[in-house]
This record gives C-alpha cells, structure tokens and sequence, in this order.
C-alpha cells in the first residue's frame, strides 16, 4: 500500500494463532511486517477450517505480511534473528514460552537487549500470575470475562458468543497498545516491554462488567454485585416477519414517535410519557403486540425500507451467506475477491480502516513458507529527537475535540484521555450525549463516568455561526477530532475535513458510523443491535442447548455492546497511525489524515474466518476441512453455575477422560475422534455434566487445566472483582465520582507497561462543566464575552462562574 500510515515501521512477527491478527493490523496500515517461521512453517498454517489443505484463518490473519524461515538450531540463523530484533521497532512475540525462546532469548530479553524496542508478549493470562499457566479458547473466554452470564435465557443452558470475536478483540486491544508505546518511544527515545494478557483485553474491551452499558441500559442498570442472568429477548426486540426476522432500537422520543406513526397511531399510546425509555420498556409487552401483528406478513426488505423512511432504526436479521451478497459490502468494497491459497480463489473480508477516502486492508494472502530473505525492505524511519521524559504520559500535550457519543464514540476518546491527552467533550445543551441518560433519582449514570473520566466539557451550540467561529478557533490548536455521528451530520455543520485541514492542516479526524462513511446503507439509522443484525451476528449468536421456553425465537445477542467498546478501540488504532505519521521527521511531517471505520465491517472482519467459510462453501469450493473442536457450557454445583470446556484434539479428550475418573471414554467410539465427538455431541455434554454437577465452576476448571485442558468458570461481576489472575495484574481499581454513591472499579490502562503510568482517575464531567475555563485559558475570551456568549445560548455552562 503506498503511503501507508506506518509506512517504513519495522514489525518483527513471532506470533502463532490468535496473535497473528495483531501483526495483520499493522501491516494493513503499511507496517514492514516479517513473519519469522521455523523450519516446515508455522504449526499454524494448518489450523483448520482448511481450505485445500491451507489454514483459513492462518491465510487470513497473515495477509500484507512477509515471510522468512530461521532455523533456531543454526548459528548463523540465530544471528540473523538478532540482527533482524536489532533493527526492528516492534517485536511481537506470542505463546509460552514464546518463539523467541527457541533463539535463546525472551520477549522481554529482547526489550532489555535493545532499548529502543517495543516488544509484546502475547499470552491467554499473561506471563505472571497464578493463573499464567491456563490456556483459554473464545469460549473460554467469553465465559470466565463474564460475557457468557449476559447471553442466553435469564435460565437455562447460557449461549456462547460466535467464536472468532474474542480473538479479534484482544487483537485491536494488542495493536492499539503497542502503538501507543511505539508512540511513547517517539516522544521519551525509550521504548517499552509489554506482558499483555488476551484474558485481560477481553474483559476490557468486548462486553465489560465494569464499563459503559449503553444507552438503553444506562438508565436502568446499576453496578451492584448482582449473579442473576437478565432477559436477553427484550432490549432490542426481534419480530418474526414473512421471511425472517427483523429488530427494533427505538432510542430517542422521535424515533418512538416514528414507530407510533407507522403503526398508525394507537389510542393507547398517545400519552407523551412515552418518549421515555423506562416507560415504554414497562409497556413494551402491550407495544409488542400490535408490532408482531403488523410484522407478520411482510418482507424484511419492505420494513427495514419503510421503517427507515419513518425515522424508525430498524435492521433484518441477516444471515453470514446474505452478507457476502451484499449490495451494501460489495459497493464499498469491504469484501473483495482474492487467490487465498494458490490456485483457490474466494470472497475475503477487506479490512477495518479507511484513510483519505482509501481503504487500508487486505492486498496479498499469506505469503508462502520461507518467501523472503531475512532483511527489511526499507531504512529505518528517522525518530525525532526526544521531546519528553520516561515515565510521564505518552499523549501529554496532544488536544483532541470529541465530539463522540454513546459508548463506541466516548471510548474512543477515553482511552486518549486515560494515557494523558487533553480531551475537550463538546456538548450542545439541546442534544447531551444519550449515555448521560442516568436511573431516576440519579446526577449522572455509571457509563458515562467510566467512559468519560479524564474529559472537560465544553458547552457550545454548534449550528450558529458563532458557535462554529468558536469551534474553529479551536480546531486551529487541536491535534484531532473525533467524532462519530451518520454521514451528513458534520457536513451539515460545516464540520467536513477540508474546512479543518484548511483551519489546521495537521488535524486528524477520526470518524465511525453504523454502515461507513459511503455505499447503498451509509444513511441507515445504526445502533450496535441493528449493526449485529444486519451483518450476521445476531443469525449465529444461538444454541441449540438453550431453552425455548417462553422465548420469541432463538437469537440472544440483546445485552451485550458488542461492537461498541471494540470499535472505540480499532478508531483509536487508526487515529493514533495517523498521528504517527504526522509526527515523524521526513518529507510527510506535519500531515494531517481523515480517518474512518464502520462499525458493520468491525463486525465482518471479527468474524473473517465464519465470513471466508462461508464464502468458499457457498462458491462450491469442495476440499473445506471445518472446524472440529467441541466447545460447550456444563451445569455445575450449586445455583446457576456453569463452566465451559473446549476439546480441541484427540490428545485433550484423552487428558479430559482421566479427569473424569473414565479413562475408557477416550477409546469409546463414540468420542474417540474429532468427527465423532462432533456427532454426538449431545451425549458427550451428558457424559461430562455428570462429572461437573459435582464441582464448583472454578473446581471443574482448575482439575482440567491442571491437565492440559482447557476451560473457565462463568463468572458473574462479583467473581470477576475476586478473580485472582485480574487481581494480581492490577486490571482494575476504584474510581471514586463525586456524583456516585458506590466506587467504580475501572481499568487502570490498555496493558501493564514498564514506562507509561496507569490511567488518572479525574471524574466525568457534568455538561458544559469546564466551559469558563476552556474559553478563558485557551481561547482568552474575557468574562464579558463568555457571560454575552452564555446569554445568547451560543455557550452553557454550570451555574455561575467556574
């Protein structure tokens, strides 16, 4: 890719399986990245599901990427691997004990060797901590981040998320941390060591106990040490319609009216109470009648066309195979034709990030085996002198202007806020951010603490001239804009990248929106459910191990926030490559970016492995090797408590049966094999619940862990408080607002660093909290002129003068 945001970084990739897409965001940002290989090629390469013999995920994963073999057992190679460490910027290193210890050396040895260096390790736990030695799956994963005890029926067997999302997440958590130390080595000379824990990243950025809920549930959740399971069915209702499915999001008091309005205006519900959230959640059984009935026998084409020009945020529930057909994806180019292996072509997800109107994604497959000499292509980018001291915040000194709402747009900025950027939260007194939606009775909700400590807030009404003048004052000292409202909404204020490239031409603007930025569906209404839906989530997010009591249909997907929390952190990925470039030396210093994601090709792309399955199945392509792992959730002892198992090969069956006191089940022919075990998998779940409905879930866990096999308890938000890995990590500490009786806990940064403090813990903002002194300490505004500015409702802030 020319041009690329990290154009002439070095990236040495020692990475195996799920690390391997933390490399491939790199290199679709124009990162030099060399797969160091041993002898043979990596064990990955065979990791099903296979397409002609080739790893789906190990061709996907490893895309923009070159390849070289050193063999660990040869001098001269060993050299070569030194050499190649020495002039790298970024090692990522991944596994226990890593591939680097095949060399002589570890992760962190390398980082000690070679100062400059920003070395990662890549681990399930982490490197240290009681738990260090476990090895965990998605579904393990989902279990024990606590994600699993929010999907499912409130009882019953829960439902694991589609694998392949947790994976991916903690892989923008990995990318967005270790450019955030590459850019702390700029700024400080000194590069860094990171022992970063998937487990950790999950917990943070999938679904968080402890983090913003969204808006719906905002206003009606709290924090409390509840172990119950919610309703998952009713959030964001889904109705049957003549040929599948459709959802609701009805958020906004004009978006009900909407609904109202095209199902014709009921008596009943006229009362204006309604605009309400928690009245229309109280009256929703009643609503979702007259929904059902008008559903019932039209297309999910006609309703989502005709609940779209009412207003109404309305998505169908589509399946991976609709999505790849997609007059929506094809147009924008988000899945593109590719020869992934040789001699094999099929339909491959694209890729996360737009720059300047380009994409920056998928360009080659996986390279073969040993391809290219261990050398880099380009010189090394020239580091400008330090201009800060080690220790101190990697963004200190940088302005950001957010003007992001609910939580994909408030994480967005968090995370910059957490690592010492000056983040300015600009709010009209007519539109508030929707996450400020707090539980009767209370000055501020639990979400927006979490998701904007660390923020001012700045009243101002952007539609008046005034208020633009205003703005763009700022802009001129800024260092980026976030933002992400749909298509159109900044244009409309005159808010485009030009007008601010030409007030400040080293501004960054960062965006995201529902559907992207361009294509037949960029003017949809998006909410993170409608998203789900309308890219394949919700249409795998099932099980047929749950109950259907009572239950409208099949899909349990309603409470989590998925893509929210991770598309703040993709966004922060993206914009931070584009303030790296800008802050190099050489002929491009000083040059500013637009940048965009769409929240629906996050999606795609967490799922890129299901997608590319898909793909090749539906184009007939007939030497497919599937996935045969068995992953399942087991009843455990006591009330509602579950575990979850991943059999991943014949060997893992043989461990699990010892376990069992039943060593004869690994040779029983119904679970001798991969296949078998998939066949009869609900007698295999039978078989091995009889062993853990006589252990705790942690007791189950820890007896097969022990063993090599892998599994985790579900835990609920107190068990994640008390997990003892988190715990000896330091993931979380109290956060302590004044507008809130009980401390938060919070997360303390993206990843324990050697030279980058943890997050400060300044609360979040009341509205226009910070407006007197922003206007009189960066723009030199008199008292005079902000109290006239305050009159005319150009500006709002608190009572009095701040």
């Amino acid at each position: 890719m020319p041009d690329g945001l990290l154009d002439a970084v070095r990236v040495l990739d020692l990475s195996d399986g799920s690390a391997d897409t933390v490399t491939r965001l790199l290199a679709d940002l124009g990162a030099d990245v060399l797969k160091v290989e041993p002898p043979g090629g990596s064990p990955g390469r065979a990791t099903p599901p296979t397409l002609a013999g080739a790893s789906i995920p190990f061709a996907v994963h490893n895309a923009n990427k070159r390849s070289t073999v050193l063999n660990p057992h040869d001098e001269g190679d060993r050299r070569r691997f030194l050499d190649l460490a020495a002039g790298a910027d970024i090692v990522v290193d991944s596994g226990l004990p890593g591939r680097a210890a095949a060399y002589g050396w570890s992760c962190a040895d390398l980082a000690d060797r070679y100062p400059h260096l920003v070395a990662m390790s890549v681990t399930d736990f982490g490197a240290v901590g009681p738990r260090a030695s476990w090895r965990a799956t998605d579904p393990v994963l989902y279990a024990m981040s606590g994600s699993l005890s929010r999907s499912g029926p409130a009882t019953g067997t829960p439902v694991l998320p589609p694998t392949g999302i947790a994976s991916a997440t903690a892989a923008a958590q990995a990318a967005w941390a270790v450019l955030v130390a590459y850019y702390n080595r700029l700024r400080c000379g000194t590069g860094d060591y990171i022992d970063f824990s998937r487990f950790d990243a999950v917990v943070m950025a999938l679904d968080p106990v402890f983090g913003a809920h969204g808006q719906v549930a905002a206003g009606i959740r709290s924090s409390k040490r509840w172990r119950g399971r919610p309703k998952n069915q009713d959030a964001y209702p889904i109705y049957p319609c003549k040929d599948g499915y459709v959802r609701l999001c009805i958020m906004a008091p004009r978006q009900w009216r909407g609904l109202r309005r095209w199902l014709g205006e009921p008596d009943a519900f006229q009362d204006p109470k309604y605009d309400v959230i928690g009245a229309r959640l109280a009256a929703w059984p009643k609503i979702s009648a007259l929904v059902e009935a008008f559903f019932a026998d039209q297309t999910m084409k006609d309703l989502v066309a005709a609940g779209q020009a009412q207003g109404v945020p309305i998505a169908a529930v589509l399946t991976p195979s609709r999505i790849l057909d997609c007059e929506h994806f094809q147009a924008v180019g988000a899945i593109t034709d590719a020869e992934l292996v040789p001699g094999v072509h099929t339909r491959v997800p694209t890729g996360y990030f737009v720059v300047d109107g380009e994409r920056a994604g998928f360009r080659s497959p996986a390279p073969a085996v040993g391809r290219d000499e261990p050398r880099w292509l380009a010189d090394p980018v020239p580091v400008p002198p330090p201009r800060g001291r080690i220790g101190d915040y990697p963004f200190a000194g940088l302005r950001i202007l957010d003007l992001g709402i609910i939580v994909a747009g408030g994480e967005l900025s968090r995370l910059f806020g957490d690592l010492g950027a000056e983040v300015i939260k600009v709010e009209s007194a007519d539109y508030p951010d929707g996450l400020r939606q707090a539980r009767i009775g209370d000055a501020m909700s639990e979400s927006f603490a979490w998701t904007h400590r660390n923020h001012l807030a700045l009243g101002l009404d952007l539609r008046g001239s005034a208020g633009k003048d205003i703005f763009g004052r700022l802009v001129a000292e800024a260092d980026a804009v976030f933002a992400n409202f749909k298509p159109g909404t900044l244009t409309s204020l005159g808010i485009t990248y030009d007008a601010l490239r030409a007030l400040n031409p080293r501004i960054v603007l960062a965006g995201s929106s529902a559907f992207g930025n361009r294509g037949p569906w960029r003017s949809r209404l998006g909410y993170g459910p409608l998203v789900r839906a309308a890219t394949g989530v919700t249409g795998v997010w099932t099980s047929d191990e749950a109950r259907r009591d009572q239950a409208r249909h099949a899909f349990y997907d309603a409470t989590t926030i998925f893509p929210d929390h991770v598309v703040g952190r993709v966004g922060a990925v993206l914009a931070l490559a584009a303030l790296i470039r800008r802050d190099r030396t050489g002929h491009r210093a000083g040059r500013g970016a637009h940048v965009h994601i769409s929240q629906a090709e996050v999606v795609v792309n967490q799922l890129d492995t299901l997608f590319v399955t898909e793909a090749a199945s539906a184009a007939g392509v007939a030497d497919i090797r599937p996935e045969s792992a068995v992953h399942a959730v087991y009843p455990c002892a006591g009330d509602d408590e579950w575990c979850v198992i991943s059999i991943r090969s014949d060997d893992q069956w043989c461990c699990a049966a010892s376990v069992f006191g039943t060593p004869e089940l690994a040779r029983d022919p119904r679970f001798a094999t991969a296949e078998s075990r998939v066949t009869n998998r609900a007698e295999l779940v039978a078989v091995v619940s009889a062993w853990t409905r006589t252990r705790t879930p942690v007791q189950a866990a820890q007896a097969l862990q022990a063993a090599g096999v892998l599994a985790g308890p579900m835990n609920r938000p107190p068990d994640i408080l008390a997990d003892p890995q988190l715990i000896e990590r330091k993931l979380l500490r109290d956060m302590v607002h004044p507008l809130i009786a009980r401390p938060l806990p919070a997360e303390t940064g993206p990843a324990p660093f050697r030279h980058i403090p943890q997050a400060p813990q300044r609360p979040a903002p009341q509205p226009g909290r910070d407006t007197w002194e922003i206007c009189r300490r960066l723009l030199g505004m008199s008292p005079e002129e902000i109290e006239r500015l305050i009159h005319d409702r150009v500006l709002f802030g608190p009572a009095g003068r701040a």
